[in-house]
């Protein structure tokens, strides 16, 4: 799951920087007042934000993976990459005989349900559920992996989705003929001289 979430953080890094070149490039960042200038749309916006969003969901799942941050995780109801069993590749939720953990057998309580009689998050309520029956641990944890159920957004959305890389990639085809027109004019005129 850290490796997902490493990878969206990374492509969300990766569509910022494009868009911050893409400004420098246009003299944007010299000139702060005219982002604010929005006489058509600027492509570069769609890039920033497709960027910060990615962004900022990775970061938020990375780092509520990584400090069991439940209000972050919230993104992702999910526990595991695949199911919660994948926790026995960690050395304190493995169900290992040697392991003498207290969290043996259990999951980070960032994979529980929330209780909604409580008021108190209960940090310990990850402890020993994974020696119940799948059916059983329904009631406590998260039992679906977060590849899958980004996977099941990723087709819940995908109209959307696609509908930005098409966009995208029109608009990339579009400045593709807009420089090809400026190459022709500018031969013209170096060729009428």
């Amino acid at each position: 799951i850290q490796s997902l979430q490493w990878l969206k953080k990374f492509l969300g890094v990766a569509f910022l920087g494009i868009g911050l070149w893409a400004w420098s490039e246009k003299g944007v960042l010299s000139n702060i007042s005219s982002i604010t200038d929005l006489g058509g749309f600027d492509p570069v916006w769609l890039f920033l934000v497709v960027g910060g969003v990615m962004f900022i969901l990775g970061f938020a799942g990375c780092i509520g993976a990584l400090r069991e941050n439940t209000f972050l995780l919230k993104f992702w109801e999910c526990c595991g990459a695949h199911n919660a069993d994948d926790w026995n590749l960690n050395i304190y939720f493995n169900c290992t005989d040697n392991n003498t953990s207290r969290e043996r057998c259990g999951v980070p309580f960032s994979c529980c349900t929330k209780d909604p009689t409580e008021d108190v998050i209960n940090t310990q309520c990850g402890y020993d559920v994974r020696l119940k029956v799948v059916t059983e641990q329904q009631n406590y944890i998260y039992t679906k992996g977060c590849v899958g159920q980004f996977e099941k957004w990723l087709q819940e959305n995908l109209t959307v989705v696609a509908g930005i890389f098409i966009g995208i990639a029109l608009l990339q085809i579009f400045g593709i003929c807009l420089s090809q027109n400026l190459v022709s004019d500018i031969e013209a005129v170096r060729a009428s001289w």
